[in-house]
């Protein structure tokens, strides 16, 4: 009869930990790639602004006609509160307002010096790179 620790059961069947990816080896350089990826794509998230724009869904200026389906839900469901319309106009209404606010924003990329510009921009594909090597096999040092 084969021992626990021969049959796998240990461990439910499964192989031990290994690696990154499953591979021997590379954890380190996976943690230090994934940490520099990590804080370039915040340093580049920290130099983007939004700003929301003039409303423009449908025409010039018309957010206010979005507000009639909101306004005649919202009456609709004082008057009867199970009302399956007044439901649909005011969900849908909302709906279309945060898909207009969503649909008019602007993003601006804040001016920055090139030094800062290329930590940000090269701290995520040295991140990718390292992660990427990290996946690879690495060979095992022979035991001493």
């Amino acid at each position: 009869m084969p021992r626990m620790s021969e049959s796998g059961s240990s461990l439910g069947g499964r192989k031990p930990f290994t690696g990154a990816g499953g591979t021997p080896g590379g954890v380190g350089e996976f943690l230090v790639g994934l940490i520099l990826f990590a804080i370039g794509v915040y340093l580049l998230f920290d130099r983007i602004t939004v700003q929301s724009s003039f409303w423009t869904f449908g025409g010039r200026n018309s957010f206010g006609i979005t507000l009639i389906p909101v306004l005649f839900g919202i009456a609709l469901l004082f008057f009867n509160g199970g009302s399956k319309l007044g439901w649909v106009l005011v969900a849908g209404g909302l709906l279309v307002i945060v898909v207009g606010v969503i649909a008019n924003l602007d993003i601006y990329f804040q001016r920055t010096t090139l030094w800062t510009a290329l930590l940000i921009f090269g701290m995520p594909a040295a991140g990718l790179g390292l992660m990427a090597r990290g996946l690879r096999p690495h060979r095992l040092k022979p035991a001493a």
